[in-house]
């Protein structure tokens, strides 16, 4: 293909995860507060639209005609700039997930991811690491106390949490011997899934992205009782739905990556055995990565309506008393294992 055509082609990938990834945290929402409304014993949304579907489109509404109020003692830069940066980290971060097998259409060999890097994990690591910026910057350019706080603890809980994150990811290293995320997902072939293999890393890294994602049973930097709104306490209009929209951005992204990682990515086991022809195997293999990442999904909306916030002192033991010491224990387990069966 010529390089006009592969630029074509990545805008077009561009846009369809970006709109796609739009749409979906629109609805995640509406599924959020149905979950809850499910936990508790009630209804839930059911007025605008069918049973309550046009629900998100009514709420943006309402947050672009609400007025933007900015504190005297803010700083007005940083403060507009700092839901800007939260929203760009977590859209970027899409670009190295493959959601799929290559698609084969005529001459033309589509592969489902939009930048194939060999460095992709690392990607993802870093630009999460950013993420922590937004809500710090936030915090400090507020001029509140509350929202002080709040973007303290957010860089005290990235720390916590992060090294026992990067600790489980390096066990999958280990077995993949890549930092590609399609050849991480490739060598899950049959049943080899991370998840089975190294059970230990998959729950660290699982509760890890609970605390990337700033969500219940670790939503510490918000933490309504204590911080009144953390972090975004003195935001409105759409500067609080950048960061609104960030979070649920980052809790799909986090789905997909925990999907690549420990799950089989798009692997469906002995699916090729099936016979199918190439185009149906290819979109069963990608609907098959998009039903792991909707249970991981249901589990995200599940957990916060069923476990109470931790204490600040708790997340911190859970961090470096229990998560650290398991996620070097993985290691070695993944290592012993290589080492036994040359895996």
């Amino acid at each position: 293909m010529s390089i006009l055509e592969i630029v074509i082609i990545a805008l077009i990938k561009v846009a369809v995860v970006v709109g796609t990834m739009l749409v979906t945290v629109a609805y995640l929402v509406y599924f959020e507060r149905k979950v809850s409304a499910w936990a508790q014993n009630r209804i839930g949304p059911n007025r605008v639209g069918w049973h309550g579907a046009l629900q998100p489109f009514a709420d943006l509404f309402k947050l672009v005609l609400k007025e933007d109020i900015v504190p005297d003692n803010a700083d007005r830069k940083i403060h507009a700039l700092a839901p800007v940066i939260a929203l760009l980290v977590a859209l970027s971060t899409y670009a190295v997930i493959p959601f799929g097998p290559d698609l084969q259409i005529g001459d033309y060999n589509i592969s489902l991811i939009v930048a194939d890097v060999n460095i992709g994990v690392l990607f993802i690591l870093a630009l999460t690491s950013l993420g922590v910026y937004a809500l710090t910057l936030a915090g400090w350019s507020s001029g509140s106390k509350y929202s002080l706080l709040g973007g303290i603890r957010s860089s005290a809980q990235m720390i916590s949490y992060e090294v026992s994150m990067g600790f489980s990811v390096a066990g999958v290293l280990l077995l993949s011997e890549s930092l590609r995320p399609v050849a991480i997902v490739e060598s899950q072939s049959g049943w080899m899934w991370n998840a089975i293999v190294q059970p230990i890393g998959f729950i660290t890294f699982l509760v890890s992205a609970f605390a990337e994602t700033n969500r219940l049973p670790f939503d510490l930097p918000e933490a309504e009782p204590e911080l009144v709104g953390g972090f975004h306490t003195e935001y409105s209009s759409m500067k609080f739905a950048g960061f609104f929209l960030a979070e649920y951005a980052n809790m799909i992204m986090a789905s997909a990556f925990i999907a690549t990682l420990y799950l089989g990515g798009w692997q469906i086991p002995y699916i090729e055995k099936l016979g199918l022809s190439p185009i149906l195997e290819t979109l069963l293999c990608f609907g098959g990565f998009l039903l792991k990442m909707a249970a991981l999904l249901f589990f995200f909306l599940w957990v916060r309506w069923s476990l109470p916030r931790f204490r600040y002192d708790q997340l911190m033991n859970l961090g470096w008393k229990v998560m650290f010491p398991l996620s070097l224990i993985n290691i070695i387990w993944v290592a012993v294992l290589i080492m036994i069966f040359g895996m």
